[in-house]
Parts: C-alpha cells; sequence; structure tokens
C-alpha cells in the first residue's frame, strides 16, 4: 500500500501472489483491491487457463485439482472474517483418523453473518461461537466442538461410533469434553452421538476396573474388597478398600465423565488413608500408581484403627 492510500498493482504473473495467499487461495475482492481488473481475473479462470474458481468470489491461483488444504482454505475464504472449520473437516485436522468419507467443508460463521452455503462449502451460523485454535494454519473448533458437529449432520450410528470412539481411544479427546459440548448444544440430531456415549461410559468404566485390577495383580498387593460402600457420618463411596491396612482405593472416575466429583476428606479423616488415582495414571502409569499404593500400606501400619465400618 503507498502512503497514499492507493492499492500496490499487482500482476497476475508476479510469483509474490503466492506468498501472499496460504494455499494459493485468494478472495477475488482482495485480487481486485490490488489492481487486477474482473475480466483479467475471469479469464485466468477459464478452462485450461492458470487458475480456477471453486467458489464464486474465491479464486484458487493454480489450476490442479484442489488439495484438501486447498477446500478447506476456499470454504474459509468463501465464508469469511471469524469463521472456522467444524465437523467431519475439523476432525480430521485434529487427526481423527475414523471418518466417513465427505467432501462437504463445514464452517462455522457468527449468527450475524449472512454468508449462504455454496457447493461443497457448508455454512452454519451460531449464536456462540467456540475459541478456535489453529492448526496449519486453519481456524478449527476444538475437537469436541467438531465432533458434536460432524455427528449431528450424520445419519449411520456406525460411522458416530467409529469417529468417536478413534478419537477417545488414541487420547484426541476426552468423553467429558464431548459430554459439555453435547449439554450446551442443540438437541436436534443429537441423539446418535449421546448414545455412542452412553455406550462409551459404559465400556471405558469396565476397562477402568480392569486396569485397576491388573495394577493390584502386577503390583503383588493383597487382594481388596472391590467396590465396597464405606460409611462415615456421610457416607463416600470408593472403589477398593483394603481393611486389614486401613487403605481406600478411589479412582476418579470424573476424570473422563464417567461420574460425578466425589468427596473423600470425611473418610479421610478418620484415619483411613485415600489413595487418589485418575483412570489416565492407570492406563498410562500402572507403576506409578503401584507405589503410590504401597506408599500407602507402609504408612498405615502405624495407624490406629480407623472410626469407619465397611457395609
Amino acid at each position: 500500500m503507498h502512503d497514499d492510500g492507493v492499492p500496490l498493482r499487482c500482476p497476475p504473473d508476479d510469483p509474490a501472489l503466492t506468498e501472499m495467499f496460504p494455499g494459493d487461495v485468494a478472495p477475488r475482492a482482495v485480487l481486485v483491491a490490488r489492481g487486477m481488473s474482473h475480466s483479467t481475473i475471469s479469464s485466468r479462470c477459464r478452462p485450461g487457463n492458470r487458475w480456477q474458481r471453486p467458489i464464486p468470489g474465491v479464486i484458487v491461483l493454480n489450476n490442479g485439482p484442489l488439495s484438501r488444504h486447498q477446500l478447506y482454505r476456499s470454504a474459509l475464504v468463501h465464508a469469511g472474517p471469524n469463521s472456522m472449520l467444524t465437523g467431519i473437516a475439523a476432525a480430521r485436522v485434529h487427526g481423527v483418523r475414523a471418518l466417513p468419507k465427505n467432501r462437504q467443508v463445514h464452517v462455522l460463521i457468527p449468527h450475524r453473518r449472512g454468508v449462504g452455503s455454496w457447493g461443497f462449502a457448508v455454512v452454519e451460523r451460531t449464536i456462540h461461537p467456540p475459541e478456535p485454535v489453529e492448526i496449519d494454519g486453519l481456524p478449527v473448533v476444538p475437537l469436541a466442538r467438531a465432533l458434536f458437529d460432524a455427528a449431528r449432520r450424520m445419519d449411520q450410528l456406525a460411522d458416530v461410533r467409529a469417529m468417536v470412539t478413534d478419537a477417545v481411544g488414541r487420547g484426541l479427546c476426552d468423553p467429558q469434553e464431548i459430554q459439555r459440548e453435547i449439554e450446551r448444544g442443540s438437541t436436534i440430531g443429537s441423539a446418535l452421538i449421546r448414545r455412542v456415549l452412553r455406550e462409551l461410559k459404559q465400556g471405558f468404566a469396565g476397562a477402568v476396573d480392569k486396569w485397576a485390577k491388573r495394577v493390584v495383580r502386577v503390583g503383588g498387593l493383597p487382594e481388596p474388597e472391590w467396590r465396597p460402600h464405606i460409611r462415615d457420618a456421610r457416607g463416600v463411596t470408593i472403589q477398593a478398600y483394603w481393611t486389614a491396612h486401613r487403605v481406600a482405593w478411589h479412582i476418579e472416575l470424573c476424570e473422563f465423565g464417567l461420574a460425578p466429583p466425589s468427596d473423600t476428606r470425611p473418610i479421610a479423616r478418620t484415619g483411613v488413608l485415600v489413595v487418589r488415582t485418575r483412570p489416565s495414571q492407570l492406563r498410562d502409569d500402572p507403576i506409578a500408581v503401584v507405589e503410590a499404593l504401597q506408599g500407602a500400606f507402609r504408612r498405615a501400619t502405624s495407624r490406629p484403627p480407623p472410626a469407619v465400618v465397611p457395609a
């Protein structure tokens, strides 16, 4: 831009164009503002020429097949400022693999914007847009929101199940994050992901039980009473209790939204040593969990008997 505010002219053959526009995707209006005529742009976009126009107002500065990144960038340029990828496109950018084939690019824009869908660009307005993250130069909604938005437009339970299971199973997203999106999102189209999340929680809770029993077995620990109901004046449920050692084991299922948060302080005040473990610790670092339990056993031997009674 000159000091007087007149746009700099930029010839269509200028190699600097590809440096100005990520992915060689440019808004037509910006090209015009930089001194190109509409006729020159239109000529360059004719079949067999150097450029192409995948969406009105969007120019790709080459004539080859559009890459996935160019498809995403084209949809974002069409949607305009403050737009962000969501749905299957965003889930793929986040690294989810188990996704149905879909050429559509789902984009969110602020509610007051008036841009509509065109071709492969599916534009959705939202009153409460999330804070996007940038991945590979693209503005993308958080993964939990992407999964929720994708599922609302899918009609096959198997596809939703595969997508969510892949994202959660590979540690890309927690069920609790998806649950929060479900609770604050639209109920329209959410039945499948709600069902998948219920299945996932049930299956994950079962996996946590297996991980816990593996820790006890591999660590050579005494067999506890599993899922006892240890009561004080207020009543607190824990997952395992070693009566002889006066050690209680609380696995914090709230980490992945499998249960509401619980308060074990009343139990601890009675003299029982409470070991708190997150499911991710059981999964990723079981040796550290074994060491924590063994340390609790050693500390518990010098304490007086607790004032609690297993139910």
